[in-house]
Protein backbone atom coordinates (compact mmCIF):
# COMPACT_ATOMS: atom_id res chain seq x y z
CA UNK A 1 0.00 0.00 0.00
CA UNK A 2 2.84 2.38 0.90
CA UNK A 3 4.50 1.73 -2.47
CA UNK A 4 1.21 2.42 -4.28
CA UNK A 5 0.88 5.76 -2.49
CA UNK A 6 4.44 6.75 -3.42
CA UNK A 7 3.80 5.91 -7.08
CA UNK A 8 0.50 7.82 -6.99
CA UNK A 9 1.96 10.99 -5.50
CA UNK A 10 4.95 10.80 -7.86
CA UNK A 11 2.56 10.62 -10.78
CA UNK A 12 0.51 13.54 -9.45
CA UNK A 13 3.69 15.61 -9.00
CA UNK A 14 4.66 14.90 -12.62
CA UNK A 15 1.21 15.88 -13.87
CA UNK A 16 1.19 19.06 -11.79
CA UNK A 17 4.69 20.29 -12.51
CA UNK A 18 5.75 18.52 -15.70
CA UNK A 19 9.27 17.97 -16.96
CA UNK A 20 12.03 20.10 -15.49
CA UNK A 21 13.33 22.37 -18.25
CA UNK A 22 16.94 23.48 -18.46
CA UNK A 23 15.84 27.00 -19.39
CA UNK A 24 12.27 27.64 -18.19
CA UNK A 25 10.74 30.81 -19.62
CA UNK A 26 8.45 33.23 -17.83
CA UNK A 27 6.68 36.42 -18.78
CA UNK A 28 8.03 39.74 -17.55
CA UNK A 29 4.63 40.42 -16.04
CA UNK A 30 2.78 37.30 -14.82
CA UNK A 31 -0.55 38.95 -15.72
CA UNK A 32 0.47 39.29 -19.38
CA UNK A 33 -0.69 37.09 -22.25
CA UNK A 34 1.44 36.02 -25.18
CA UNK A 35 1.48 34.91 -28.79
CA UNK A 36 4.30 32.86 -30.30
CA UNK A 37 5.66 33.80 -33.72
CA UNK A 38 7.27 31.18 -35.98
CA UNK A 39 9.31 32.19 -39.03
CA UNK A 40 9.17 30.34 -42.36
CA UNK A 41 9.52 26.58 -41.55
CA UNK A 42 10.37 25.37 -45.09
CA UNK A 43 14.02 24.60 -44.38
CA UNK A 44 13.01 22.39 -41.47
CA UNK A 45 10.57 20.32 -43.51
CA UNK A 46 12.70 19.93 -46.67
CA UNK A 47 15.28 17.68 -44.96
CA UNK A 48 14.31 14.69 -42.85
CA UNK A 49 17.17 15.38 -40.44
CA UNK A 50 15.83 18.92 -39.78
CA UNK A 51 12.19 17.99 -39.24
CA UNK A 52 12.55 17.18 -35.51
CA UNK A 53 13.59 20.80 -34.87
CA UNK A 54 10.20 22.06 -36.00
CA UNK A 55 8.53 19.39 -33.89
CA UNK A 56 10.63 20.54 -30.94
CA UNK A 57 9.41 24.12 -31.32
CA UNK A 58 5.73 23.16 -31.44
CA UNK A 59 6.22 20.71 -28.55
CA UNK A 60 7.85 23.53 -26.57
CA UNK A 61 4.87 25.78 -27.32
CA UNK A 62 2.41 23.11 -26.17
CA UNK A 63 4.46 22.60 -23.00
CA UNK A 64 4.43 26.33 -22.20
CA UNK A 65 0.79 27.15 -22.92
CA UNK A 66 0.08 27.83 -19.25
CA UNK A 67 3.48 29.13 -18.16
CA UNK A 68 3.45 31.83 -20.86
CA UNK A 69 -0.33 32.32 -21.05
CA UNK A 70 -0.14 31.57 -24.78
CA UNK A 71 -3.33 32.60 -26.58
CA UNK A 72 -2.27 31.89 -30.16
CA UNK A 73 0.55 30.94 -32.52
CA UNK A 74 1.41 32.96 -35.63
CA UNK A 75 3.41 31.56 -38.55
CA UNK A 76 4.74 33.55 -41.51
CA UNK A 77 4.25 30.70 -44.02
CA UNK A 78 6.27 28.60 -46.44
CA UNK A 79 5.34 25.43 -44.59
CA UNK A 80 7.09 23.45 -47.34
CA UNK A 81 9.88 24.05 -49.83
CA UNK A 82 7.82 22.74 -52.75
CA UNK A 83 4.05 22.33 -52.82
CA UNK A 84 3.70 19.60 -55.44
CA UNK A 85 6.90 17.95 -56.61
CA UNK A 86 8.45 14.46 -56.57
CA UNK A 87 11.61 15.32 -58.57
CA UNK A 88 13.98 16.14 -55.73
CA UNK A 89 16.93 18.45 -56.27
CA UNK A 90 19.37 16.68 -53.95
CA UNK A 91 21.38 19.87 -53.49
CA UNK A 92 18.46 21.54 -51.71
CA UNK A 93 16.09 18.85 -50.40
CA UNK A 94 15.76 15.12 -49.80
CA UNK A 95 11.99 15.11 -49.25
CA UNK A 96 9.12 14.96 -51.71
CA UNK A 97 6.34 17.51 -51.36
CA UNK A 98 4.08 14.93 -49.74
CA UNK A 99 6.76 14.19 -47.14
CA UNK A 100 7.21 17.92 -46.46
CA UNK A 101 3.48 18.48 -45.99
CA UNK A 102 3.30 15.43 -43.72
CA UNK A 103 6.18 16.82 -41.65
CA UNK A 104 4.54 20.23 -41.30
CA UNK A 105 1.21 18.67 -40.43
CA UNK A 106 2.82 16.37 -37.87
CA UNK A 107 4.56 19.29 -36.15
CA UNK A 108 1.43 21.43 -35.86
CA UNK A 109 -0.58 18.45 -34.69
CA UNK A 110 1.01 19.01 -31.28
CA UNK A 111 -1.03 22.22 -31.07
CA UNK A 112 -4.33 20.88 -32.36
CA UNK A 113 -7.24 21.22 -29.92
CA UNK A 114 -4.97 23.16 -27.55
CA UNK A 115 -4.34 26.57 -29.12
CA UNK A 116 -5.24 28.31 -32.40
CA UNK A 117 -2.40 28.71 -34.89
CA UNK A 118 -2.64 31.08 -37.84
CA UNK A 119 -0.52 30.66 -40.98
CA UNK A 120 0.09 33.17 -43.78
CA UNK A 121 0.81 30.85 -46.70
CA UNK A 122 3.98 31.60 -48.67
CA UNK A 123 5.13 31.36 -52.27
CA UNK A 124 6.50 27.83 -51.72
CA UNK A 125 3.08 26.63 -50.54
CA UNK A 126 1.57 27.16 -54.02
CA UNK A 127 2.14 25.77 -57.50
CA UNK A 128 4.78 23.11 -58.10
CA UNK A 129 7.98 24.47 -56.64
CA UNK A 130 7.20 28.17 -55.99
CA UNK A 131 3.89 29.69 -57.02
CA UNK A 132 3.65 28.84 -60.70
CA UNK A 133 -0.11 28.83 -60.06
CA UNK A 134 -2.63 29.11 -57.21
CA UNK A 135 -2.93 25.42 -56.36
CA UNK A 136 -2.03 24.37 -52.81
CA UNK A 137 -2.25 21.23 -50.69
CA UNK A 138 -2.73 23.29 -47.53
CA UNK A 139 -6.51 22.66 -47.27
CA UNK A 140 -5.91 18.92 -47.51
CA UNK A 141 -3.43 18.80 -44.66
CA UNK A 142 -4.94 21.64 -42.61
CA UNK A 143 -8.73 21.38 -42.87
CA UNK A 144 -10.65 23.64 -40.53
CA UNK A 145 -12.02 20.67 -38.60
CA UNK A 146 -8.59 19.42 -37.44
CA UNK A 147 -8.18 22.04 -34.69
CA UNK A 148 -11.22 22.57 -32.49
CA UNK A 149 -9.86 25.84 -31.06
CA UNK A 150 -10.32 27.55 -34.43
CA UNK A 151 -14.08 27.28 -33.91
CA UNK A 152 -13.85 29.63 -30.92
CA UNK A 153 -11.90 32.33 -32.75
CA UNK A 154 -12.64 32.30 -36.50
CA UNK A 155 -15.03 35.15 -37.34
CA UNK A 156 -14.66 35.45 -41.14
CA UNK A 157 -12.95 33.91 -44.16
CA UNK A 158 -12.68 34.51 -47.90
CA UNK A 159 -12.31 31.87 -50.69
CA UNK A 160 -8.79 30.98 -51.80
CA UNK A 161 -7.52 31.08 -55.41
CA UNK A 162 -9.20 27.74 -56.10
CA UNK A 163 -12.48 29.18 -54.77
CA UNK A 164 -12.35 26.86 -51.77
CA UNK A 165 -13.39 27.76 -48.23
CA UNK A 166 -10.11 27.57 -46.30
CA UNK A 167 -8.29 29.53 -43.58
CA UNK A 168 -5.81 31.04 -46.06
CA UNK A 169 -7.76 34.29 -46.00
CA UNK A 170 -9.26 34.42 -42.54
CA UNK A 171 -9.86 36.56 -39.47
CA UNK A 172 -9.58 35.39 -35.87
CA UNK A 173 -10.77 37.28 -32.80
CA UNK A 174 -8.98 37.18 -29.44
CA UNK A 175 -10.00 38.74 -26.14
CA UNK A 176 -7.20 39.42 -23.67
CA UNK A 177 -7.52 40.85 -20.19
CA UNK A 178 -7.36 44.68 -20.18
CA UNK A 179 -7.02 44.85 -23.98
CA UNK A 180 -9.43 45.99 -26.63
CA UNK A 181 -10.43 42.93 -28.67
CA UNK A 182 -7.72 41.82 -31.09
CA UNK A 183 -8.44 40.77 -34.65
CA UNK A 184 -5.75 38.78 -36.47
CA UNK A 185 -6.29 38.85 -40.24
CA UNK A 186 -4.19 36.63 -42.48
CA UNK A 187 -4.03 36.40 -46.29
CA UNK A 188 -2.79 34.22 -49.10
CA UNK A 189 0.59 34.87 -50.70
CA UNK A 190 0.55 37.88 -53.08
CA UNK A 191 -3.07 38.67 -52.13
CA UNK A 192 -5.54 39.51 -54.88
CA UNK A 193 -7.39 42.83 -54.97
CA UNK A 194 -10.60 41.16 -53.85
CA UNK A 195 -8.80 39.76 -50.81
CA UNK A 196 -7.53 43.21 -49.83
CA UNK A 197 -11.02 44.62 -50.37
CA UNK A 198 -12.42 41.90 -48.12
CA UNK A 199 -9.84 42.80 -45.46
CA UNK A 200 -10.73 46.47 -45.71
CA UNK A 201 -14.47 45.80 -45.45
CA UNK A 202 -13.79 43.64 -42.41
CA UNK A 203 -11.58 46.08 -40.51
CA UNK A 204 -13.96 48.97 -41.32
CA UNK A 205 -17.01 46.99 -40.25
CA UNK A 206 -18.58 48.55 -37.12
CA UNK A 207 -18.29 45.15 -35.43
CA UNK A 208 -14.50 45.31 -35.60
CA UNK A 209 -13.75 49.01 -36.06
CA UNK A 210 -12.69 49.34 -32.41
CA UNK A 211 -10.51 46.22 -32.49
CA UNK A 212 -6.74 46.34 -32.57
CA UNK A 213 -5.90 44.59 -35.84
CA UNK A 214 -2.81 42.49 -36.52
CA UNK A 215 -2.46 41.95 -40.25
CA UNK A 216 -0.37 39.02 -41.51
CA UNK A 217 0.82 38.24 -45.00
CA UNK A 218 3.85 36.28 -46.18
CA UNK A 219 5.71 38.82 -48.34
CA UNK A 220 5.60 42.46 -47.32
CA UNK A 221 8.95 43.87 -46.07
CA UNK A 222 12.53 43.47 -47.21
CA UNK A 223 15.10 42.22 -44.72
CA UNK A 224 17.77 44.07 -42.78
CA UNK A 225 17.98 47.34 -40.84
CA UNK A 226 16.87 49.46 -43.83
CA UNK A 227 13.66 47.58 -44.50
CA UNK A 228 11.41 48.71 -47.34
CA UNK A 229 8.05 47.57 -48.59
CA UNK A 230 8.54 44.91 -51.25
CA UNK A 231 7.98 46.49 -54.65
CA UNK A 232 8.60 43.54 -56.97
CA UNK A 233 7.15 40.09 -57.47
CA UNK A 234 9.16 37.56 -59.49
CA UNK A 235 6.62 34.72 -59.32
CA UNK A 236 4.13 33.64 -61.98
CA UNK A 237 1.13 33.53 -59.68
CA UNK A 238 -1.33 36.29 -60.57
CA UNK A 239 -3.20 38.47 -60.07
CA UNK A 240 -1.92 39.85 -56.80
CA UNK A 241 -0.19 42.61 -54.86
CA UNK A 242 3.35 43.06 -53.59
CA UNK A 243 4.27 44.65 -50.27
CA UNK A 244 4.19 48.23 -51.50
CA UNK A 245 0.76 47.70 -53.05
CA UNK A 246 -0.56 46.04 -49.88
CA UNK A 247 0.57 49.11 -47.94
CA UNK A 248 -1.02 51.52 -50.42
CA UNK A 249 -4.31 49.67 -50.95
CA UNK A 250 -4.98 48.34 -47.45
CA UNK A 251 -2.67 49.07 -44.53
CA UNK A 252 -2.23 52.82 -45.03
CA UNK A 253 -5.99 53.29 -45.48
CA UNK A 254 -7.17 51.26 -42.48
CA UNK A 255 -7.78 52.99 -39.17
CA UNK A 256 -7.14 50.01 -36.93
CA UNK A 257 -4.36 47.93 -38.51
CA UNK A 258 -1.66 48.67 -35.97
CA UNK A 259 0.75 45.78 -36.49
CA UNK A 260 1.82 43.96 -39.67
CA UNK A 261 3.75 40.68 -39.49
CA UNK A 262 5.44 38.96 -42.43
CA UNK A 263 8.25 36.59 -43.39
CA UNK A 264 9.61 35.62 -46.82
CA UNK A 265 12.79 37.69 -47.19
CA UNK A 266 16.00 36.52 -45.57
CA UNK A 267 19.75 36.57 -46.14
CA UNK A 268 21.97 33.51 -46.09
CA UNK A 269 24.98 35.36 -44.67
CA UNK A 270 24.44 34.10 -41.11
CA UNK A 271 23.93 37.58 -39.64
CA UNK A 272 20.82 37.66 -37.53
CA UNK A 273 20.11 41.32 -38.28
CA UNK A 274 19.80 40.47 -42.00
CA UNK A 275 17.11 37.88 -41.31
CA UNK A 276 14.71 40.21 -39.51
CA UNK A 277 13.43 43.76 -39.96
CA UNK A 278 11.17 46.33 -38.33
CA UNK A 279 9.85 49.73 -39.33
CA UNK A 280 7.17 52.21 -38.35
CA UNK A 281 5.09 54.23 -40.82
CA UNK A 282 2.09 56.48 -40.37
CA UNK A 283 -1.15 55.65 -42.12
CA UNK A 284 -3.32 58.23 -43.89
CA UNK A 285 -4.80 59.30 -40.55
CA UNK A 286 -1.37 59.87 -39.04
CA UNK A 287 -1.48 56.79 -36.80
CA UNK A 288 1.61 54.66 -36.31
CA UNK A 289 1.73 51.23 -37.93
CA UNK A 290 4.36 48.83 -36.60
CA UNK A 291 5.67 46.37 -39.20
CA UNK A 292 7.86 43.36 -38.47
CA UNK A 293 9.53 40.75 -40.66
CA UNK A 294 10.75 37.53 -39.00
CA UNK A 295 12.28 34.70 -41.04
CA UNK A 296 15.33 32.88 -39.72
CA UNK A 297 15.45 29.90 -42.10
CA UNK A 298 19.03 30.63 -43.20
CA UNK A 299 20.41 30.73 -39.67
CA UNK A 300 21.89 27.47 -38.50
CA UNK A 301 24.08 27.01 -41.57
CA UNK A 302 22.66 28.98 -44.50
CA UNK A 303 20.04 27.92 -47.03
CA UNK A 304 20.97 24.25 -46.69
CA UNK A 305 21.62 24.35 -42.94
CA UNK A 306 19.46 23.06 -40.11
CA UNK A 307 16.49 25.28 -40.92
CA UNK A 308 16.81 28.10 -38.40
CA UNK A 309 18.25 26.90 -35.05
CA UNK A 310 14.74 26.75 -33.58
CA UNK A 311 14.44 30.52 -33.24
CA UNK A 312 10.98 31.91 -32.51
CA UNK A 313 9.57 35.07 -30.99
CA UNK A 314 7.56 35.51 -27.81
CA UNK A 315 5.14 38.43 -28.16
CA UNK A 316 4.16 39.50 -24.64
CA UNK A 317 0.95 41.51 -24.40
CA UNK A 318 1.29 43.47 -21.17
CA UNK A 319 -1.75 44.09 -18.93
CA UNK A 320 -1.64 47.86 -19.61
CA UNK A 321 -3.58 47.10 -22.79
CA UNK A 322 -1.11 48.76 -25.16
CA UNK A 323 2.45 47.44 -24.76
CA UNK A 324 3.86 44.49 -26.69
CA UNK A 325 7.26 43.09 -25.77
CA UNK A 326 9.31 41.12 -28.30
CA UNK A 327 11.79 38.42 -27.25
CA UNK A 328 13.71 36.11 -29.58
CA UNK A 329 14.25 32.64 -28.14
CA UNK A 330 15.35 29.16 -29.23
CA UNK A 331 14.02 26.01 -27.52
CA UNK A 332 16.73 24.10 -29.41
CA UNK A 333 19.42 25.84 -27.39
CA UNK A 334 17.28 26.19 -24.27
CA UNK A 335 16.61 22.48 -23.91
CA UNK A 336 20.15 21.70 -22.71
CA UNK A 337 22.13 23.10 -19.74
CA UNK A 338 25.17 23.09 -22.05
CA UNK A 339 23.64 25.53 -24.55
CA UNK A 340 20.96 27.45 -22.65
CA UNK A 341 23.26 30.48 -22.42
CA UNK A 342 22.77 30.81 -26.20
CA UNK A 343 18.98 30.52 -26.13
CA UNK A 344 17.98 34.18 -26.01
CA UNK A 345 18.99 36.98 -28.36
CA UNK A 346 19.88 40.27 -26.65
CA UNK A 347 20.48 42.72 -29.49
CA UNK A 348 18.16 45.73 -29.87
CA UNK A 349 16.53 44.22 -32.97
CA UNK A 350 15.87 40.96 -31.09
CA UNK A 351 14.42 42.30 -27.86
CA UNK A 352 12.29 45.45 -27.78
CA UNK A 353 8.91 46.92 -26.91
CA UNK A 354 6.38 49.09 -28.66
CA UNK A 355 2.91 50.45 -27.95
CA UNK A 356 -0.32 50.16 -29.85
CA UNK A 357 -2.77 53.04 -29.58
Amino acid sequence: MKRICIVFFSLMYTIAYGQHLADPQTLENPKSNSFILLGDPQSYTKYDINQPILELTTAWIAHNLNALNIKGVLCTGDLVEQNDNISMNRKMTNQTSREMWESSSRSFKRLDNKVPYIVSLGNHDYGYTKSENGNTHFPTYFPFERNSTWRDHLVANFPNREQRATIENAAFEFKLDNWDPILVVTTEFHPRDEVLEWCRSLTDNPTYSKHKVIFMTHAYLTNGPKAKHLDHHPYKIHPGNNGQQVWEKLVSKSNNIQLVICGHTADGNGKFEDNVSYRIDRNENGQQVHQMMFNVQTLGGGWEGNGGDGWLRILEFFPDGKTIGIRTYSPLFGISPSTKHLSERKEAYDKFKFELK
